[in-house]
């Protein structure tokens, strides 16, 4: 039991790191001795203890605690701990923790984060809370230039703080702009290199720029071969080119090639995660723009629109079943393996698709790799199709043996028949949609969920009665 009257020993109060999605039990005490102080009022020494916390820990700490005792230890936090706080936050939990504290506390936080983690910040308030606060904050200009680029895209994300030289700029003079500006850029990998113009000619790795005679000219040294993506390209191009070509941060030029940011390897670790969590949310039929934190109306809207897409592909399905209605009552044995059939047709469909939306999603799948491919996976699934289609027909026979089956041995052809072809079409049509969907402008994870559920639904269907029809009741 808590004594909330007694004076806590702060240096007793402590947490460990805790891995993701894991609570460590480790942690409760120190949970409860912080809620304890905060329903206890004492602001002074909460914020004594977090201000020792890393901003991690704070993070988490906040995320376990409820949600009325979470808000008001945000509202206690002074301005400096809540930056890095609020820049480790998960955008749902950045607008729950942040919904009822004042405008000028947003500002005091916001102020002083770099432009580009303010645009993101912004993102997640009403537009006209977002608009009233831009107008209060001191990098309004750099704010607003972000906000013009549309969302998830290069420019949208980019960092505008780099190391920018002319290309008759020595290492030693180079070295010494990276030391002056080591305050203002947190990490610095790369040294880009412009000409007189300010377009971008070249880079040159910090590590080459420090063993490099300090005299020696950066036109001397820099890599010509530079690849830079526009402000408007889409941010998950920038990822596949990121990991095409290894590269640690991309630079971002205007139309004309001039430098107007970068992507750093921060930038990049949240892009992947973005985009991760997108095609998740996409290949399970929900919105990509699905939060924990949605409202009942916001679920509805997200979820109906997927599964009235399912609804519709099902009824085609049942339709197609029933047009075999005579065939079923003349042997109602079919309709036990129609369920098999629908199974097959899905998983063959989703493995197919899932590992193109991979090879898409990270520049594996070239174009000119895609017949290859295409081929590959049809004679695979034509291989697990003529096992599976074996271990059915044997079961069908043994069956037979138990239960009384008219003309078994035509019902394990036609089973063992349709599930070979329904495999391999399954299959290829799961290999196929994400590449043609990629190729049109449209996310492949799209791909994964109710279409080609569906689809391989009503084909494997269709084909279970066309063999049943011609092997086992022609």
């Amino acid at each position: 039991m808590s004594n909330s009257s007694a004076e806590p020993d702060l240096d007793t109060i402590v947490w460990i790191r805790e891995p993701a999605q894991k609570h460590l039990d480790a942690n409760d005490a120190s949970l409860r001795a912080v809620r304890d102080m905060i329903k206890a009022g004492r602001r002074q020494q909460v914020v004594d203890l977090l201000k020792r916390w890393d901003p991690v820990d704070v993070m988490q700490l906040l995320t376990r605690l409820r949600l009325k005792h979470a808000r008001k230890l945000f509202q206690w936090l002074p301005a400096n701990p809540s930056i890095k706080v609020v820049a480790e936050l998960r955008p749902e939990f950045r607008s729950i923790l942040m919904e009822e504290t004042t405008l000028e506390q947003f500002r005091d936080i916001l102020a002083g984060l770099d432009p580009e983690d303010t645009t993101e910040i912004l993102n997640e308030f009403p537009d006209d809370v977002a608009d009233e606060l831009i107008a209060r904050l001191p990098d309004v200009e750099d704010i607003a230039t972000l906000a013009t680029y549309a969302d998830d895209t290069a420019g949208r994300v980019m960092a505008r703080k780099f190391v920018a030289l002319p290309e008759d700029c020595s290492a030693g003079e180079a070295v010494s702009q990276m030391r002056e500006q080591a305050d203002r850029i947190r990490k610095i990998f790369t040294v880009y290199v412009t000409d007189a113009n300010g377009k971008l000619t070249g880079t040159v790795e910090v590590g080459k720029l420090l063993l490099a005679p300090s005299e020696t000219p950066l036109r001397e040294i820099m890599n010509r071969d530079v690849l830079a993506v526009s402000a408007d390209t889409d941010q998950e191009e920038v990822l596949r080119l990121a990991r095409k070509r290894d590269m640690r941060t991309v630079p971002v030029v205007s139309g004309d090639g001039h430098l107007l940011g970068r992507i750093t390897p921060k930038q990049l670790t949240r892009i992947a995660s973005d985009e991760a969590n997108e095609d998740m949310l996409l290949m399970s039929g929900v919105s990509a723009e699905a939060r924990a934190d949605d409202t009942v109306l916001r679920i509805v809207k997200g979820r109906l629109p997927w599964l009235l897409a399912g609804l519709v592909g099902a009824s085609v399905a049942a339709t197609v079943v029933g047009s075999y209605e005579d065939q079923l009552a003349e042997a109602a044995i079919l309709a036990a393996f129609i369920p098999v059939t629908m199974s097959m047709a899905g998983n063959a469909g989703l493995q197919a698709s899932a590992v193109a939306v991979q090879g898409i999603a990270t520049g594996a799948l070239w174009s000119g790799d895609i017949f290859y491919r295409l081929m590959k996976e049809f004679f695979a699934a034509l291989f697990n199709g003529v096992i599976a289609g074996i271990v059915l027909g044997c079961l069908v026979l043994i069956a037979s043996l138990v239960v009384p089956l008219e003309a078994p041995l035509h019902l394990a052809l036609a089973t063992s028949l349709s599930l070979v072809c329904v495999t391999t079409l399954a299959a290829t049509v799961g290999a196929s949609i994400p590449i043609i969907l990629d190729k049109i402008g449209i996310d492949p994870a799209m791909a994964i969920g109710v279409f080609i559920t569906s689809s391989n639904d009503v084909l494997g269907v269709l084909i279970f009665f066309l063999m049943a029809t011609t092997f086992y009741l022609g």
